[in-house]
């Protein structure tokens, strides 16, 4: 079995420790911690269960002897395939306790992405629910022993069949192993790119409890405060963001929302009284859409965190308007680097820009085409490295070769421009800038002209190959009001005083858009959307 490292130079390991970044503590510890200072307070809220952080932390210690007690060993690996639920946290603090590695798979995966996670981890068991929004992960188990030949055990919360019961997985705690060292791998992440099968991230104890212990200062995140979690709990985002462990390791309350729709998370909001959460643009756009008329009360709701892809600033304006909250941006990604905009910022930069590091030791570097600094103001590559950003990913020698620059640099393949203070403003991904006929266009700037409209409620450009000028761009718009039309978009465009090769070649007008697992706008498929359904023989378009 290979092993799972995340390291770090000596020279820089040591600046980080003496900075107080790395503190030495684990998730096992952190828990244990706060079951002994708030054993009764309210841990996990999923529905009508409530855990308190004491009943958290006796499951979990009990999950841990049993885990060990099947035959599992500190440091094998275990693909966790749980949807928003309370069995996600003592599954995950039980695998922490017994020395067990997680290897988080998201809800939306299925059987190619799970195997794929499994055979690259040389994962030995595999913990999902019985069935999930509609679908029975029974069936992808029994694919995925086939799949993954180093799989041993399959735990199934629920009524489990042929497999392992997650609430028959118990043991004695009196025989748990002693914490991990702090500076070993806890998970492993996955990478959050649209295209192609993930990479894992190798993320240790101290390197991602700072992360999120930062994030809460940022946030203003106490144990007073309720996180609910909208987006997949085994995401990034929601996980540390300062996210549901920013949140336990607080002392606060996490409540658990089935779906992040504004139908389930409304009510919760106002039944437990959630003061912050954290969406993907897509869904805050329909949570300001569906607020004034929705009849819950939203008004414990203090901050709206926005990110996992770039909120434009015509949306980030109406934030305080609709939901009557903070909105603080987040720029971040599961290799590391988090952005914030700080809740005393102003308002131009909190709706213009993605926010600052965390860390005074996150190194930024924006760079050309030949790898050479740009001035600041200037757009270019970001790279970043620093005391919560990965140096490799697991097992993937040719990725390592592409996203890392010989010095440690993580090349994000984001593209931005650094303004005054170190804040970053994002102009893309490397891959969404559209080359029309040697002129580049940024994709979000044109998505933010275009969701200026007062009829477009949400806009996604992609480019398709064009044999005259090389890339022609596409808008796939979701209008508000039916009798838009491509003609009059064009029209209203050009009075913005752009450039005329920043307007659409082509308008697409959809119901809904194509999203990643993650809940992020897929590009890739609405690129082969375009090729599959609107061209026609002779090459060309519908508008």
């Amino acid at each position: 079995m290979k092993p799972v490292e995340q390291r770090w130079p000596d020279d820089l390991a040591d600046r980080y420790r003496k900075a107080g970044y790395w503190r030495g503590e684990t998730f096992p510890a952190f828990l244990r911690a706060r079951a002994a200072e708030r054993p009764e307070a309210t841990a996990i809220v999923d529905g009508d269960r409530s855990w308190t952080f004491a009943e958290l932390h006796r499951r979990a210690e009990a999950h841990a002897a049993g885990f060990l007690a099947l035959g599992l060993s500190p440091g094998d690996r275990v693909v966790v395939q749980l949807g928003n639920v309370a069995e996600f946290f003592s599954a995950v603090f039980g695998l922490f306790r017994a020395g067990l590695i997680p290897v988080y798979s998201l809800p939306a995966h299925r059987l190619t992405e799970v195997a794929h996670l499994a055979r690259r981890s040389e994962a030995r068991a595999y913990i999902a629910g019985a069935d999930y929004d509609g679908f029975d992960y029974r069936m992808l188990a029994r694919g995925l022993k086939a799949e993954a030949s180093d799989l041993r055990h399959v735990i199934i919360a629920g009524d489990a069949e042929e497999f392992v019961a997650l609430d028959d997985c118990t043991g004695d705690a009196s025989s748990l192993p002693g914490d991990p060292d702090p500076s070993s791998v806890a998970f492993l992440q996955i990478s959050g790119g649209s295209t192609g099968l993930p990479k894992l991230i190798p993320r240790t104890h101290d390197d991602y409890i700072y992360s999120f212990r930062a994030s809460n200062e940022i946030c203003g995140v106490t144990e007073n405060s309720v996180f609910l979690i909208a987006l997949p709990a085994a995401h990034n985002f929601p996980m540390s963001s300062p996210g549901h462990m920013g949140a336990l390791y607080a002392g606060a309350r996490v409540v658990l929302s089935p779906a992040a729709n504004p139908e389930a998370a409304f009510p919760l909001i106002a039944r437990e009284r959630v003061t912050i959460t954290g969406l993907v643009p897509p869904l805050a756009l329909l949570w300001m859409q569906t607020a004034p008329t929705a009849g819950h009360d939203l008004s414990s709701l203090e901050v709206l965190l926005v990110g996992g892809a770039k909120f434009l600033p015509e949306a980030a304006k109406r934030v305080r308007a609709t939901l009557g909250c903070r909105l603080q941006q987040v720029f971040g990604m599961a290799e590391g680097l988090v952005n914030y905009t700080r809740l005393d910022d102003p308002d131009d930069i909190v709706v213009g820009t993605q926010g600052r590091p965390i860390s005074p030791n996150d190194e930024v570097r924006v760079v050309d085409d030949a790898g050479e600094p740009v001035a600041d103001g200037e757009s270019g590559y970001l790279l970043t490295r620093g005391p919560y950003t990965i140096r490799a990913y697991h097992d993937d020698p040719a990725a390592n070769q592409r996203s890392f620059t010989a010095d440690g640099f993580y090349r994000t393949g984001d593209v931005v421009r650094r303004l005054p203070g170190g804040y970053l403003e994002v102009l893309g991904r490397a891959g969404d800038h559209i080359n029309r006929a040697g002129e580049k266009i940024s994709a979000e700037e044109v998505e933010d002209h275009l969701l200026a409209h007062p009829c477009v409620f949400d806009v996604a450009i992609v480019s398709m190959p064009d044999a005259a000028l090389g890339e022609r761009s596409c808008a796939f718009v979701i209008a508000s009001e039916a009798g838009l039309k491509a003609s009059s978009l064009k029209s209203w465009m050009r009075r913005r005083d752009i450039a005329a090769f920043k307007i659409p070649d082509q308008i697409v007008f959809v119901d809904r858009f194509e999203t990643t697992a993650a809940g992020k706008v897929s590009r890739k498929e609405l690129r082969a959307r375009l090729r599959r359904d609107f061209l026609i023989q002779n090459g060309d378009m519908a508008q």
